[in-house]
């Protein structure tokens, strides 16, 4: 028997402990001294509601499918029908080959053929590599076509603090500005969360907010690192996601919907580009024809053990 998400891959370090599935190159599991940091899913099920996939080549929506570039009209299939949107990239059901797996990381790689709605090649690679310091995750896109090709890249964690409700947690977002969307979850604007109930650049409860936003004008260290947390003040203990300077957006997701998991966990999702970038242009990024400059781009972000 194959489990739903194919072949497990395991690695330990530094009291962490994570498991990544063959399908969609995703993170289903990562512990820290068996403490879970992610709400993920049983190895005998599906992911739900994207838990711990990959978002390539783009992350969250493009509406209607159907953008223009470098002269194409093209239109994609649309994933998810009862918004007419296409959702969350080509690959997160993808079966996805190891390429090296040792005890503390592992890397796999998946090529994405052309096709309708995408005509262009690239090769997809994901490394995951746990130590004291937690997780980091690098995702590298290679153009492998003679026609520059629109990219962004996401992924889909689920925070978790402890047991749920969020309600109780504390939420720390470094974010100044959250993306306005109208009920197919798509942009119509932005603001400044200065004075609204989304503002958390200070740690406070999350209570009753619901979460469904796309955040950015994140503030970094001087490494140029954003870093959100999560904590329960009742027991001190939490967990941070952190990104690198390749993603200026943040998704955040509170899981209201039947279904998706009644607030068990929060949804922090690093995206390099904000919903609907391949009809917006909004930081999506140009891969350049094979074996020229700027035909790859890398991108890292980690999750670590609050205490």
């Amino acid at each position: 028997m194959v489990a739903p998400s194919g072949d497990q891959f395991e690695i330990a370090a530094g009291g962490y402990r994570a498991v990544v599935t063959e399908c969609g190159g995703g993170l289903r599991v990562l512990e820290h001294r068996g403490r879970a940091l992610v709400d993920g899913f049983e190895e005998a099920a599906m992911s739900r509601a994207a838990r711990g996939q990959l978002l390539m080549p783009w992350p969250n929506r493009i509406g209607d499918g159907a953008y223009t570039f470098d002269g194409r009209e093209l239109q994609l299939a649309l994933s998810e029908p009862d918004r007419s949107n296409a959702s969350h990239g080509l690959v997160r059901w993808a079966a996805w080959s190891p390429e090296e797996h040792t005890a503390t990381s592992v890397s796999l790689g998946y090529r994405l053929m052309a096709q309708t709605g995408y005509p262009w090649t690239l090769d997809l690679h994901v490394l995951y590599d746990l130590s004291a310091d937690g997780l980091t995750v690098t995702q590298t896109a290679t153009n492998l076509g003679d026609r520059p090709a629109p990219y962004a890249s996401g992924a889909h964690p689920y925070l978790s603090a402890g047991p749920g409700p969020v309600d109780g947690w504390e939420l720390t977002l470094p974010a100044s500005v959250r993306l306005l969307a109208d009920e197919r979850q798509l942009p119509v604007g932005r603001e400044e969360v200065t004075g609204t109930p989304y503002d958390f650049r200070v740690a406070r409860p999350v209570r009753d907010t619901v979460l469904d936003h796309a955040f950015g004008e994140l503030a970094r260290d001087e490494q140029g690192v954003a870093t959100a947390q999560v904590r329960d003040p009742g027991t001190g203990l939490g967990t941070a996601l952190w990104v690198d300077r390749h993603h200026p957006w943040l998704m955040v997701f509170s899981a209201d919907p039947p279904g998706t998991g009644a607030r068990c966990a929060l949804a922090v999702e690093p995206m390099t580009a904000p919903p609907d970038a391949f009809r917006s242009g909004d930081d999506l990024l140009t891969l350049a024809p094979a074996g020229e400059p700027g035909d790859e781009v890398s991108v890292s972000w980690g999750i670590r053990a609050l205490e």
